[in-house]
């Protein structure tokens, strides 16, 4: 397991936690990229808050965030600000492994990017459900790089128009992840829609697996990591918080 406690930082209403041996350029990029969007936004108030692809064309003279946002967003249907987290997470872990760093985790809002040198323990969430309670996540260096992103229509600030604990979708595209996993969790209404999703989120190119929690019911599609107990009595102070934010 990756030694050392994660740092945190905390830009405007963004929240990280980060492993990273190049911490400084990290920040910085994270910094860097951040005030290009919003820039990009303040020009293009729309892109904020489209809730369906936009037409524009992907251009090299738009933000690197912007250019895959706009990729994913054709893949998913959804508005492109739906991956703006897991677009983060991974261009801050990017620039980690073009520094040199040998373990990267950027982990913003609950979407993790991961490429690391060893194993690793990824814990899994599930709110207030009784029946899920301290999963979590084997990542085997062979699946590395690897981006998890999850959705909940019960926990969190971001919109959501489904009903479930958790959707957690995988993917080396944490834009893609990022945008699938809410696709996922606003599409699950109800028990029975739990296998349709599934089918839907692994038919979407990129995705590698996906897992859905709502009440007791636990459904799997594709190559999950495996899954164990989460024996850490530091469960609870673990648990990325996000309260505040509005950006996504």
């Amino acid at each position: 397991m990756v030694k050392g406690e994660p740092r945190e930082f905390h830009y405007k209403d963004a929240h990280f936690h980060i492993v990273t041996e190049a911490w400084d350029p990290v920040v910085n990029r994270i910094i860097e990229e951040r005030l290009n969007l919003e820039t990009f936004i303040e020009k293009n108030e729309y892109f904020k808050t489209a809730l369906t692809p936009l037409s524009l064309k992907i251009s090299e003279y738009q933000p690197e965030s912007v250019r895959r946002m706009l990729t994913v967003s054709a893949k998913t249907g959804l508005g492109p600000m739906a991956a703006v987290a897991g677009t983060m997470a991974q261009l801050a872990g990017e620039k980690s492994r073009e520094e040199g760093s040998s373990n990267t985790i950027i982990e913003n809002g609950g979407d993790i990017y991961m490429d690391c040198m060893e194993d690793l323990l990824i814990g899994l969430y599930v709110g207030k459900n009784p029946y899920f309670q301290n999963l979590a996540l084997e990542i085997p260096l062979s699946l590395q790089p690897l981006a998890i992103c999850t959705s909940s229509g019960r926990m969190g600030h971001s919109l959501s128009f489904g009903d479930c604990d958790i959707v957690s979708v995988f993917s080396s595209d944490a834009s893609l992840a990022d945008s699938a996993a809410t696709l996922g969790c606003n599409s699950v209404h109800a028990d029975e829609d739990i296998e349709e999703v599934l089918n839907k989120l692994i038919a979407i190119e990129g995705v590698t697996g996906a897992i859905i929690i709502r009440d007791k019911h636990f459904g799997t599609v594709g190559q999950i990591p495996g899954l164990i107990k989460n024996n850490d009595p530091r469960l609870k102070d673990k648990i990325s918080r996000d309260d505040q934010s509005n950006f996504k």
